[in-house]
């Protein structure tokens, strides 16, 4: 006898508890007065069994028996897998910039003065 279980389709939003993952549902639904849709969020803590779940991932999720005292969904499968950007440490450090050195102005060097032409310029 196979029972009609709710099923939701939800992104995971963290997963650093073991063997469970919270999960955002977002539903819309158009309010009767004011003729807009609005947009619902609903957070569960639901079951993942072999710690697969990784944030990001979208995940159908299925009621099943209380197993904690907030856990009363589990995954039944992943979607689709968040795509994970690896970013290496030296990547994180602000590098340094370069310094260019300014190329020399072609000026050429001033002539050594004599003690004449120093007397000269005194008067």
């Amino acid at each position: 006898m196979e029972r009609n279980r709710k099923t939701r389709l939800g992104r995971v939003v963290s997963n650093k508890m073991d063997k469970t993952a919270v999960v955002t549902v977002e539903t819309r639904r158009h309010h009767p007065v004011y003729k807009k849709t609005v947009r619902t969020m609903a957070r569960y803590k639901v079951h993942d069994e072999k710690n697969e779940c990784q944030p990001g991932d979208t995940v159908r999720l299925e009621e099943t028996r209380p197993l904690s005292k907030e856990k009363r969904w589990r995954v039944v499968e992943i979607v689709i897998k968040a795509e994970q950007i690896e970013v290496r440490p030296e990547e994180l450090e602000p590098q340094a910039e370069e310094v260019v050195p300014e190329p020399e102005e072609a000026t050429a060097e001033p002539e050594e003065t004599t003690e004449e032409q120093s007397e000269d310029e005194l008067k």
